[in-house]
């Protein structure tokens, strides 16, 4: 009884070996593939630009006059109109600067009252021939030249002590106002911030940022790979992050001619305008990306590109025949491609199937 039992256990552990040898040999035999059907489709090629949503043109606000912000009347997101006032600075000269105005003025005058008196002596002595006209040509120029000192005076401890003040046609005033019409998008300073003005040596204190937010355009960067492949006019597809369902419509107009390093990436500039918002509300600084159209042809014969096979000069796809159910190595003639699908020029038709490993 012990020695059939043994024989039994030999016959199985036999029997088993070979299941799973022949299961092994016949798992290699087995050749997986999956059937793909020529289609017609459309295929772009496209050039990808990263960058935001921006007002085409925006506005630095600065103040003519130092002192320190007195008031604000307008807040970001307002829309303003030309001449709105903003804000307005509060003159704080320091008293040094007051008490140079003052004696400036003081001596202005007393340099053009002398000197109107000259004048008057001047002008007696040339009546009488005394002296000649180049003379007296002079004394009525040092007169003239001192009432403008004198008026200039005037106008520099005005503006120190009102904060405003009319110079010729020019208004100077201390009340900020806006150059344009626009929507404020940024604030810089608080009330009771000090204030420098803007001079010729001088960039000035940044009060507001104003722009029209009716001319948001699209700008950002395209790499130097896919520069040389775009131009001025090309139709564009803009996505916004903050709008994923919607896809604007854009043309590029601007390629700047100079490349800069972007994360240590040579990139060059672009910009396109949005030809039609779609009603929706639009913000600046939104981060957005635009495919630029490069090439784009409409129904026809295409294929995944993986499943081309190159040889020497040729090119190959693995098809199933129809009739007699095998598979069969078959040349094929490529087109346009978009670096997923190729367009198929000859050797194919709708009714193959093509074979994917």
């Amino acid at each position: 009884m012990k020695k059939l039992i043994i024989v039994i256990v030999i016959v199985a552990a036999i029997g088993t070996a070979v299941f799973f040898f022949i299961r092994k040999r016949s798992g290699k035999n087995t050749v997986q593939y999956t059937e793909i059907a020529v289609e017609r489709g459309n295929l772009t090629e496209k050039a990808l630009a990263v960058g935001k949503i921006d007002p085409d043109h925006e506005i630095v606000i600065k103040s003519q006059v130092s002192g320190i912000v007195e008031m604000i009347h307008r807040e970001v997101g307002e829309k303003v109109t030309q001449g709105d006032p903003l804000m307005v600075v509060k003159p704080e000269p320091t008293p040094i600067e007051l008490a140079e105005a003052q004696r400036q003025l003081e001596l202005t005058q007393l340099n053009s009252k002398y000197l109107n008196m000259e004048l008057e002596r001047v002008k007696e002595l040339y009546k009488e021939n005394f002296i000649s006209g180049k003379e007296h040509e002079n004394a009525l120029q040092a007169s003239q030249e001192a009432e403008v000192r004198e008026k200039q005076a005037k106008e520099r401890l005005e503006l120190l002590e009102t904060g405003s003040s009319q110079i010729g046609d020019v208004l100077v005033e201390s009340v900020i106002r806006a150059p344009t019409d626009g929507t404020i998008l940024e604030r810089m300073v608080n009330v009771g911030d000090p204030v420098v003005p803007l001079t010729s040596y001088q960039p000035g204190t940044e009060l507001m940022q104003l722009a029209s937010m009716e001319n948001l355009i699209f700008i950002g960067t395209v790499d130097e790979i896919d520069v040389g492949k775009i131009k001025s006019g090309m139709r564009a597809e803009i996505l916004i992050g903050a709008l994923p369902s919607e896809t604007l419509v854009g043309e590029l107009y601007f390629i700047s001619p100079k490349s800069r390093m972007k994360d240590n990436v040579i990139v060059f500039d672009i910009k396109i305008s949005i030809l039609d918002s779609k009603g929706l509300t639009l913000r600046a600084g939104y981060s957005a990306s635009a495919d630029l159209i490069i090439t784009e042809k409409q129904n026809i014969l295409n294929i995944p590109e993986r499943l081309i096979e190159f040889s020497n000069d040729s090119t190959f796809v693995t098809i199933k025949d129809a009739v007699t159910d095998s598979l069969r190595r078959h040349e094929v003639q490529l087109g346009f491609s978009d670096g997923l699908s190729v367009e198929i020029l000859e050797g194919l038709s709708e009714e193959d199937i093509l074979i994917e490993q």
